[in-house]
């Protein structure tokens, strides 16, 4: 099952996860993406941003957002459904929907016609990087659409906060990641003393989608984590500078302990958002973004 087919099963409820409004609903799924959109906003006001484009527009909640606030628009997602949903949500404020196409950021003759005017100030990608097949060149592709020192605001899924989890995903974790070389052996040792420890059946795969059973859930499509600590290095070699990582989606204890206070959960993770301490949230977040400028 493709990604673009994913994507158009859960263009109808896409929304929900920017309403400040389901914060403390503990019926809704937690908003994080309405702090990443805070985090977006605040970037490209701070740095005078005129221009920007989004790769993997969505429903059209960032895009509405920055074209509210000034900010000339232009995008492009791999669903149809979702970019039909954007397109309507620019129009509805005024900026022009053509200039919201299909295309794949993995294939630059799709989206070339939206840089007839050149490049733009700055670039935002979210929820784009875990499902791309070559990392690298899809970098190299958004790099290509902004102007030298232009700032792109690409999103991740933090690996690293597989450490905090204590489920399988901290397992996968240690055993590939951590042990990778590692002799089978000793790393049948390591996984015998680990599995009793960690809640081995959590989380469970979500292998058909929520809103269409028959199409895939997000575990069953290509959603890759990415390590934090090797972003520095990555956009410093492919040509990137001022390189910081901003964090968000706070977690303020195990996932798995989130039934025993819910609401308890939901006001620490609420009030986590933002931490001025900077370095909890490599463990604590479950995504981060990386904000660099393009370098000449």
């Amino acid at each position: 099952m493709s990604v673009s087919e994913h994507y158009n099963a859960s263009a109808g409820n896409y929304h929900r996860q920017y309403q400040e409004k389901t914060l403390r609903d503990l019926t809704q799924e937690y908003p994080a993406n309405y702090f990443r959109l805070q985090l977006l906003l605040q970037s490209f006001t701070e740095n005078n941003v005129k221009t920007a484009i989004e790769v993997g527009v969505g429903e059209g909640t960032p895009l509405a957002t920055l074209a509210s606030a000034g900010i000339d628009v232009s995008g492009f997602d791999i669903s149809t459904e979702m970019v039909k949903r954007a397109k309507a949500s620019v129009d509805a404020i005024g900026q022009d929907p053509a200039r919201i196409i299909l295309a794949d950021v993995e294939d630059p003759l799709s989206y070339a016609k939206l840089l007839e005017n050149g490049e733009f100030d700055a670039l935002m990608a979210m929820g784009v990087m875990p499902h791309v097949k070559n990392d690298d060149q899809s970098l190299l592709n958004m790099r290509s659409m902004v102007k030298p020192g232009g700032l792109v605001f690409i999103e991740f899924r933090n690996k690293l906060f597989s450490m905090f989890t204590f489920n399988r995903y901290t397992y996968e974790f240690i055993m590939d990641d951590l042990l990778e070389g590692v002799s089978d052996e000793l790393k049948n040792t390591v996984g015998n003393f680990l599995k009793p420890k960690l809640e081995m059946d959590k989380p469970t795969p979500r292998i058909h989608h929520d809103e269409d059973e028959s199409k895939a859930g997000y575990d069953a499509i290509l959603a890759k984590f990415h390590n934090p600590l090797s972003m520095a290095s990555q956009f410093k070699r492919l040509g990137f500078s001022d390189i910081e990582l901003l964090w968000y989606h706070f977690h303020p204890a195990m996932p798995l302990l989130n039934d025993v206070n819910p609401l308890l959960f939901r006001e620490e993770a609420v009030r986590l958002e933002g931490d001025s301490a900077g370095w909890r949230g490599m463990f604590l977040c479950s995504a981060f973004v990386v904000q660099a400028r393009r370098t000449d």
